[in-house]
Order: structure tokens, then sequence, then C-alpha cells
């Protein structure tokens, strides 16, 4: 990190700041709010770990001393600290707030601004001028409610806004330096996103709705639970033809959605191609919030990490089996999905529960865990899978790896990949050698590899469109036994 002033030199620049080889990356922030200007610099040391230092005037660095896995900002006069692991008799997933300049001098008194449980945890929060809107998920439906600093000490709270059931909320464009203006997102998988105006304290009002691009007669939305192997209880939403009361029906076509890692939440939204290319012609959708991703915290996500990685795919596989048991639809009938990470659920699925699926779509996909790291930006996930290179971790990594639990006898479902040539996330050889293999042991697969588009697969809606166009398709020819 350099400091440079317009009009001189690059050259000239002085370096204040610099990160180790193995890092991540090296950043710099300045806080131009006004009285409380200051510079921040730090270091990933890897996906989940950093350092972060004040800079002074001098350019000396103080670090801000918290716990390598959280995540830490200054905003006027907080610190504000959001747990990944306990701290100061506080729990995971907690929120903090910290006086500035006491917590620089020692002092380490916290006022907990939130605090998880089993169901509840942190989403975001977002600052206003006199504000905190602190966003929540309870059992991946969220809640909002506005939280305000007193100048004497302490906090209040109150609710800001209703949600509906089984809906995300987005809080955006708020200006902590201006007013206490906000902007809300709203959306469901039914529900087209809806922008919503307001000031805290006083009135809102809808300025927008996204329209609708399918047709939502009949269809419904639930929420379920099913059982992992070791007991653990995974929620998944379930998006199809409504089977209450009268109208229940047989089983029927059903695509299973997953993603499972880096504490990634998948919480309810509008998809307009699934809506269009998956429900309106009948099919069931459902979305399955495993271990892995950050539905409940820290906790949730770590639950998933390096070598119990397989506890993600076992809460996958219980959903499936959970939807064939509540009559929703048959192995032959159930289709599952998933990219990027997601593309490695899917390899787990082929290789260890083909018995469960009549398809399997596998998105610009990791597959090969042993030599991950050393292609692209693998070895930034490390800290998510471990290193191959350690022999402590390399035997859980093959035993992982999809690549390497293709075999020539087992009774594998129909298998489409997409990938992109120019993919630099996740290297397009992954899916390569696996449709190679694959095809090598005897087994039919289809391999599309789009030549531009990124680790997204398309370069625009049009193509996106394709793409999804291509996977209902393979999956309405194939998802057809009873």
């Amino acid at each position: 990190v350099r400091r440079w002033r317009r009009g001189t030199p690059l050259a000239e620049s002085v370096t204040v700041f610099e990160g180790e080889p193995s890092d991540v990356s090296a950043w710099a922030w300045h806080d131009a709010t006004p009285g409380f200007e200051r510079d921040f610099v730090g270091r990933s040391l890897d996906f989940f770990r950093s350092e972060t230092h004040l800079l002074t005037a001098d350019d000396r660095l103080v670090r801000i001393e918290v716990p390598e896995d959280a995540e830490v900002y200054a905003h006027r006069k907080h610190l504000i600290v959001t747990l990944k692991s306990p701290w100061l008799g506080h729990p995971a997933g907690a929120l903090l707030a910290f006086g500035f300049d006491a917590f620089l001098a020692g002092d380490r008194t916290a006022e907990a601004l939130f605090t998880p449980d089993e169901r509840t945890a942190l989403a975001g929060h977002s600052w206003t001028r006199h504000h905190l809107i602190l966003e929540t998920m309870r059992d991946v439906s969220t809640r909002i409610e506005v939280l305000t600093p007193s100048e004497e000490g302490g906090w209040s709270r109150a609710p800001l806004a209703d949600v509906p059931p089984l809906s995300a909320v987005g809080v955006t464009d708020t200006d902590p330096d201006v007013s206490d203006e906000y902007f809300l997102d709203v959306s469901g998988f039914l529900q087209p996103s809806t922008l919503t105006r307001g000031t805290i304290g006083g009135d809102s009002e809808i300025l927008r709705q996204a329209p609708a691009r399918f047709d939502i007669t009949g269809l419904a939305v639930e929420q379920a639970f099913a059982t992992s192997d070791d007991g653990t209880r995974v929620p998944y939403f379930v998006i199809g033809p409504d089977r209450s009361g009268e109208r229940a029906q047989g089983p029927g076509p059903t695509l299973l959605y997953g993603y499972g890692g880096f504490e990634v939440s998948l919480t309810p939204s509008y998809a307009a191609l699934t809506g269009r290319g998956w429900l309106e012609s009948g099919g069931t959708y459902v979305i399955a919030n495993i271990r892995g991703g950050g539905e409940y915290g820290p906790a949730w996500h770590q639950a998933a990490l390096g070598a119990h990685r397989h506890r993600a795919f076992e809460d996958f596989a219980a959903v499936a089996r959970d939807l064939v048991a509540r009559g929703i639809t048959t192995p032959g009938m159930l289709g599952a999905a998933g990219g990027s990470n997601g593309g490695l659920l899917m390899g787990a699925m082929l290789t260890r529960y083909p018995e469960l699926f009549g398809a399997i779509v596998c998105q610009v996909p990791l597959l090969d865990m042993v030599r991950f790291h050393k292609l692209l930006a693998g070895a930034s996930w490390i800290a998510e899978y471990g290193d191959p290179d350690d022999e402590a971790d390399l035997p859980h990594l093959r035993e992982l790896s999809p690549y390497h639990r293709l075999t020539a006898d087992a009774p594998y479902p129909p298998v489409l990949l997409t990938t992109s040539t120019r993919d630099d996330r996740v290297h397009p050889g992954h899916a390569r050698k696996a449709a190679a293999r694959l095809r090598e042991l005897g087994h039919p697969v289809l391999l599309h590899e789009n030549t531009g588009g990124g680790h997204a697969g398309a370069t625009d809606n049009a193509q996106a469109a394709r793409n999804k166009a291509l996977m209902y398709t393979f999956l309405r020819k194939h998802l057809t036994e009873g």
C-alpha cells in the first residue's frame, strides 16, 4: 500500500504497508467522516482471517486487537466487531460495539448489539446518520429493527418494518453522513423486488416494484425441515404447485438446488428464469439451506469446513430423501443443480448418492480437490477446504474429491456439466477432466462450455437465458420416471 499524491510521479509514492507473500490481499481505507477522519490498512491472511491497523499521521501502525477471524471497522466514535468465534464472553455470531478511543486505550467493555441463538443469525447491518439498521434471520427469514445509540451510553431498539413471512429484505443506499433516510428492497420466491423509501421515525412509501416475470397462479411457498445423518435439523424451501388442503397431488418433477460453503446464505429471492422455465411448466423448485452456508451464523458454516465437508453433502441428501418421503417427488423425478462450490456438491451427489437423483446439473464446478489450489483463484480457498500440500489435509481432500471417486461400475444418473472458457475463478479444467474421465469409464455425459462469461458462465441476459433453457430441457428429458 502506497501513499501517492496527484500530480507527482508514482515512483515518489511512499510505501506505508505491505502484506506477506502468502496473504490473499492487502488493502487501505480512508474514513472521510467529518470529525472522524482516519486511515486504516490491513491484510487478509486467508479467506476468513485478517489484520486491521490504524495508520497514524506519522505512519505508525496501531493494531486493532480483535480476533483474526472477526470483522471490524470504525464508525464515528464506535468500533464495530462481528465475531466468528467466541471472545470476551460473547458467542460467535455476535455484533459488538466498543468506544473507539477507549478500545485503543485498552478498554474492552462492549455493548452487545446482537446475540445469536440456535435459530437466529445476523444477516447484516447499515448505518444512517443517527441509527443502525439491524438485519437478522430467524430460520432463514429476515427480520429488521433499528438500534439507536444514546449520548449517555447504551442503545435503544425498535422494529423498523414488517417483512412478509418467507421473504428477504436488503437495506440499501443509506448515507450515514447525511440523513436517516433508508431504502428497503423486499422480495420473495413469488414476489418481485419492491423498493420502499423511508426515514427512521417517519413515514415510508413504495417507490417501485419490478414487474412479474412469470405466472404464480396455483403456486405456493412452504418451509420444511429434514433430519441429517447426525440428527441436525436442516431447513429447506419448496416452491411449486400448492399442495395444501384438497389441492394435494402426486409426486412430480422437482429440482433441488444447494451451495453449502463460504458462509453464503440462500435466502428467499425472486428468480424470473426459474419461474418462467421451470415453475410455469409444473415443476417444483427446492432450495436446501445446508451446513457450510451462513443461515445460522458462523457455527453453521464451520460445521462443514475442511474434513467436515461431508456434513454438507449429508444434509443435501437428507433433503432429497425427505422430498421423496413427503410424496413431493420420486428419485427418478428428482434433479439436482449447483454451481461453483455448489458444483462440488453436485459432484458429491453424483459419486456418493447416485440412487437419489434422476439427473444432475453441475455448473462451473470445483471437482478435483487434490489440485484445486494450483488453478486460478484456488489457493485462496485453502481455509475452506484444506491444503492438498499438507499431508494432514490430503487424505480428506482425496476422499471428498468427486473426480477421484469416479468409478466404472457405479449407476450414475445422467449428468450435464457446464463451464466457461473464460472462467477466472474455477478453472474450466475441472469440468473438462470430469467429463473426460466419465467417458473413459463408459458413462454418458454432456459437457457445455461457453466461450465467454467468466464464472457466471454467460456474458449477457440472452446467454444466461439460453443456459437456463439448456438446463431445464435436459432435466425435463430425464426426470420422467415415477
